[in-house]
């Protein structure tokens, strides 16, 4: 029997063990509501990470189509990344899989080592393409931060500008602003 029917035979019990290792890294309120809750609209966050594994799985353990997979890990650490989990945190579910995968396949020991290295070695391709995704994620958060402070500052230094404008206008005129705000 080849791995990968193996694999794809358990899918819904490694699915179900990794997505629970995932959930542990959450508050508990937060991992019963994630768990329990299985409507997208409802649950997004959960919806999203259930749907990546499975698509995840599928990849590492039939085709491993790069573009496909690298949606699928970009919507799981979007996620991740907004939760601010520290990078190793948000990417252990990488290598999570490789510890339900070998769970799985220890009772099945007789099957050709070199087939479980082709896919553990896929499992450490997603661990680096999930370390650079999220990278971007983080970066793309820190340069809409650093946007929003550079606009405030912009923003407070055409004000003080504005300000200092007027009043030296009324210097130019002779005119007092105190005056003014009192006999208008």
């Amino acid at each position: 029997m080849k791995i990968s029917r193996l694999l794809l035979e358990k899918k819904p019990q490694i699915i179900k063990k990794w997505f629970d290792l995932i959930l542990e890294t959450y508050p508990a309120d937060t991992a019963r509501f994630l768990a329990s809750q299985n409507d997208r609209f409802a649950n997004p966050v959960g919806h999203t990470i259930s749907e990546g594994l499975d698509g995840i799985f599928e990849e590492v353990v039939t085709e491993f189509d790069h573009e496909r997979i690298t949606r699928l890990l970009d919507n799981i650490l979007r996620i991740r990344a907004l939760q601010k989990f520290a990078p190793s945190e948000a990417l252990a579910f990488v290598f999570d899989l490789k510890r339900v995968l070998k769970a799985e396949l220890a009772l099945h020991e007789q099957m050709l080592s070199e087939e479980v290295c082709i896919v553990e070695n896929r499992i450490d391709d997603l661990a680096k393409m999930s370390f650079d995704i999220y990278m971007k994620c983080r970066e793309k958060l820190y340069e809409i931060k650093a946007n929003e402070v550079r606009n405030l500052t912009s923003r407070l230094l055409q004000r003080v500008n504005e300000a200092g404008h007027d009043e030296s206008e009324d210097e130019r005129t002779g005119e007092n602003s105190l005056f003014k705000s009192l006999y208008s």
